[in-house]
């Protein structure tokens, strides 16, 4: 029996493959091609538009660096909005801090969501249905522009790249609404791509963010299937510089969360160390090159 191949995407010079045991779904829904597979190496995996989005294996790292550190990072986060994230794992995560009254989640594909729900349980857990959660299938753009002043300390971007249909997310209009919609401490995070491979993405996603907020820095998570090295996380507040934050500030937090010694990934010294980034992805933020 031949075997079967899936090959990523995302570049058109570079790239890797998985071997599959079972396609689960293929999908071609109103926004994207969708598909989910048994890999024989890295567990169920999910496509859009033929790029990586997330594996079983490994996708502790990217949901936990991608949630943890800002909820850390603000000092009292209680309103939570997610923008995209359809497999429910940040979500997942988000709910994870007792702290946290709401979180609401904005995802435009719902097919994303059922497919994720059906093949992929164990990524969201029980987030779907706790009661903190408001899950809106629809734009995040549109949700964010309608939004009221004020109304959440954290925003967290689970795009893809900005192209196709997460090209919206990468926008001045977009930052300037996240800006207006978070309270004076309040902060965002979004994927900035791996800077090896996407280093241009890191820099002009930097500096439209430094148009509304006070202070814009980027952190680093090694995700072994975002291939190229280092994935960035770009971070940008209303309030205090995020990096250079007291190591054991951040673990009392961890500890009387809950959190402490349930990650994988994220751990406090992780989390201040990841604002130290390597030369050459630091040079990519807008004040190295001022």
């Amino acid at each position: 029996m031949a075997e079967t191949w899936i090959e990523e995407t995302l570049y058109d010079n570079w790239g890797q493959r998985f071997r599959v045991m079972t396609e689960l779904a293929r999908v071609r829904s109103p926004f994207q091609d969708i598909v989910v597979f048994e890999s024989e190496s890295h567990g169920r995996v999910l496509l859009l538009d033929g790029v990586v989005q997330i594996t079983e294996r490994d996708e502790f790292v990217y949901q936990e660096m991608l949630t943890h550190v800002p909820l850390f990072s603000h000092p009292d986060p209680k309103k939570v909005l997610i923008i995209g994230a359809g497999d429910g794992g940040v979500l997942r995560r988000v709910l994870e801090h007792p702290g946290v009254e709401k979180a609401v989640m904005v995802e435009i594909d719902g097919a994303v969501i059922e497919l994720s729900k059906q093949f992929l349980p164990a990524i969201a857990g029980d987030a779907w249905t706790d009661p903190r959660a408001d899950v809106i299938v629809g734009d995040g753009i549109d949700y964010v522009a309608r939004a009221a002043d004020a109304s959440f300390d954290v925003i967290i971007v689970d795009s893809t790249d900005p192209i196709g249909v997460g090209e919206v997310l990468f926008t001045d209009s977009f930052y300037e609404h996240c800006a207006r919609v978070l309270t004076a401490r309040g902060l965002i995070v979004n994927q900035c791509g791996v800077p090896f491979m996407q280093a241009e993405e890191l820099y002009e996603t930097s500096l439209r963010r430094a148009k509304f907020f006070a202070h814009v820095s980027a952190y680093v998570a090694a995700v072994p299937t975002y291939v190229g090295g280092f994935m960035t996380l770009g971070i940008a507040s209303k309030g205090g510089a995020l990096a250079g934050q007291d190591v054991e500030v951040v673990r009392k937090r961890a500890t009387a969360a809950g959190i402490a010694g349930r990650t994988q990934y994220w751990t406090p010294e992780i989390h201040v160390g990841a604002f130290n980034l390597p030369p050459y992805i630091a040079r990519h933020l807008p004040t190295a090159r001022d």
